[in-house]
C-alpha cells in the first residue's frame, strides 16, 4: 500500500501561480520529502468538468492503493470531492483528510448541511488559523486541526536585512491582481499621499497574475499610472525572497474578509519585509500588529492613507520591525508546520 494520495489543483505542465495551486504543490512537495515520491500519488484536478471522468477513474485506483486520501478543493471542488470520497470510502475505508486553502470555508458551509454532514466523516480538516477553527466548531465540525500555511523558503539572515531608508520609499503588492485584493486602494492612497507632499514619497510596484476576469479593468487602470507606479508581472514562488528583500514594506490591502494565511505575507516575513495590511478576519493570527506589520481598519481607505502618512513621517518604525519578521518566518517553515498533518497520516486508522 502507498502512504498517501493527494487530489488537488497541480496544473501540471502549466505555469500557474494562484494560491490554490501553490499551496497544493508546497504541501505535496513536503510529503514527497517525508515519505518518498513513490509513496505519494498525485491526481491533478486542473481542467474542471472536462477532466472529471479521468479524475474519478484515478481516484478509484488511488482508494485501492493508498492508506490516506488528502483533498485540496476550492469552492466548486468541495461540492464534488467530499461526496465522492465518502462514497468510495463505503467500500475502501481509508483515512480522509481535507486541507483547506484560505479562510472561506466556515461561511460557505452555513447553508450547506449536506456538506457539513459529509465533512464530519473525514478524519481531519486542516485549517490555517484559530479563527477558522473556531468558526467551523460553531457550525458543528469538531474534527478540525490548525495546519499553518508554510513555504519552503529560507528566511534572510539578520546581517542581510536592508535597513536603509531612501526616498522614494519602495513598496509593493505581491498577490493576484484584482479589485478584491484592494489594488486600487493602495494605488490611490500612494497617489494622494505623493500629491499631498508634492513629491514622490512612495514608489509602488505591483506583482502577481492578473485575474482572468478582470484584465480589462486592470488595462484601463494602468493607463492612469504615474511613473512611480509600475506593474512588474509574475514572480516564481521560489524567487519571492530575492525579489522582496529590498522593498521598504509589503502592502496587503485585501478586501477579502475571509483570507486565511496569505502566502505573500510569509514571503515578506522571510525577506525581512514588514507588512501594511487591511485587518481581515484572521489578521491577528498572522500579523503581530506593531511587531511584524501595521494594520489598518478593514477596507478603510481613509485609515490606509493615514497610515502611509504616519509611516513616511516615522520611517524607523518600519525598520524596527524587520528583525521580528525573520523571526516570525521560522514559525512557517515546512518541517515545523507539517508535523500536525504527518501525525495524522502516520496514525493507523
Amino acid at each position: 500500500m502507498k502512504k498517501v494520495c493527494v487530489i488537488g489543483h497541480f496544473g501540471f505542465g502549466e505555469n500557474l501561480l494562484n494560491g490554490q495551486t501553490i499551496k497544493t504543490k508546497i504541501v505535496t512537495k513536503e510529503l514527497d520529502k517525508q515519505f518518498g515520491a513513490d509513496q505519494v500519488v498525485k491526481i491533478d484536478t486542473h481542467g474542471g468538468a472536462k477532466a472529471l471522468p479521468s479524475v474519478v477513474f484515478q481516484m478509484i485506483k488511488a482508494f485501492r492503493e493508498c492508506n490516506n486520501i488528502i483533498i485540496f478543493p476550492a469552492h466548486n471542488g468541495i461540492k464534488i470531492f467530499v461526496p465522492l470520497c465518502n462514497s468510495f470510502n463505503q467500500f475502501f475505508h481509508r483515512k480522509l483528510h481535507y486541507v483547506v486553502i484560505g479562510g472561506w470555508l466556515p461561511s460557505f458551509l452555513k447553508d450547506k448541511s449536506y456538506l457539513k454532514k459529509g465533512l464530519t466523516k473525514f478524519n481531519g480538516i486542516f485549517v490555517e488559523t484559530t479563527t477558522m477553527k473556531n468558526a467551523l466548531h460553531d457550525v458543528g465540525l469538531d474534527n478540525v486541526t490548525i495546519l499553518r500555511n508554510f513555504k519552503d523558503i529560507n528566511p534572510l539572515k539578520e546581517e542581510d536585512l536592508n535597513m536603509n531608508i531612501f526616498e522614494p520609499l519602495n513598496i509593493c503588492t505581491f498577490s493576484r491582481v484584482m479589485k478584491e485584493k484592494g489594488i486600487e486602494d493602495i494605488i490611490n492612497a500612494v497617489k494622494e499621499v505623493n500629491e499631498k507632499y508634492q513629491k514622490t514619497i512612495y514608489a509602488l510596484d505591483i506583482y502577481g497574475p492578473v485575474d482572468d476576469q478582470q484584465t480589462d479593468w486592470f488595462d484601463e487602470l494602468q493607463k492612469s499610472f504615474p511613473t512611480y507606479i509600475k506593474y512588474k508581472g509574475m514572480v516564481q514562488f521560489d524567487k519571492s525572497v530575492e525579489v522582496l528583500k529590498d522593498y521598504f514594506f509589503l502592502a496587503f490591502p485585501t478586501r477579502f474578509y475571509t483570507e486565511g494565511i496569505p502566502g505573500t505575507i510569509l514571503d515578506a516575513y522571510a525577506a525581512g519585509v514588514p507588512v501594511v495590511a487591511s485587518k481581515w478576519e484572521s489578521f491577528n493570527d498572522v500579523v503581530d500588529d506593531g511587531l511584524t506589520g501595521i494594520g489598518y481598519e478593514f477596507a478603510d481607505y481613509k485609515d490606509l492613507k493615514q497610515k502611509l502618512e504616519h509611516i513616511y513621517e516615522n520611517p524607523n518604525e518600519i525598520i524596527d520591525l524587520k528583525k521580528s519578521c525573520i523571526n516570525k518566518a521560522e514559525d512557517y517553515l515546512p518541517q515545523i508546520a507539517i508535523k500536525v498533518l504527518l501525525n495524522e497520516l502516520y496514525t493507523e486508522r
